[in-house]
């Protein structure tokens, strides 16, 4: 079991981005399946208490196309705690694997939507859920006076 590191992101920094699209323009998509991963290659340590992550996101549009970013992340706190766990099973808490996974996907996925736009794919974002407004009934003057407060 791991005990709880904190871990404060300190600096992110994209330093590759690839993008293909493997369709003919203005090809129509059906059920297009689109998978966004987070994945951590390498965690260096660069001082005392601070570390490089090394991460990959990837956008698979599968069989469609492909967004991918790689770049640097650093992190600040128990790094050489953080660097022995990596280096014995190439996992990281979870905490800080949260921590760090998210940060990757809140930085990576903007970016992404704009690459997408550029080549010709729909964003790599989940569907937004469809609103069905309702009409609403308009009350008659009767119920007005059941639900308004009596004075007396």
């Amino acid at each position: 079991m791991y005990q709880a590191i904190k871990m404060p992101i300190k600096g992110f920094d994209i330093s590759s981005i690839d993008a293909k699209r493997f369709t003919k323009p203005g090809e129509k998509f059906q059920n297009l399946r689109i998978d966004n991963n987070s994945t951590v290659t390498t965690i260096t340590l660069i001082g005392e208490d601070q570390a490089s992550l090394e991460y990959r996101f990837i956008a698979n549009y599968v069989g469609v196309g492909m967004i991918k970013m790689e770049g640097k992340i650093l992190i600040e706190g128990d790094a050489k705690e953080l660097v022995d766990i990596w280096s014995k099973s190439n996992n990281m808490p979870p905490e800080v694997a949260n921590q760090v996974h998210s940060t990757v996907i809140t930085n990576c996925l903007p970016v992404a939507v704009v690459i997408a736009r550029d080549i010709g794919l729909p964003p790599p974002l989940p569907p937004l859920p469809q609103m069905q407004m309702q009409p609403q009934k308009k009350p008659n003057s009767k119920d007005l006076r059941r639900n308004s407060p009596e004075i007396t």
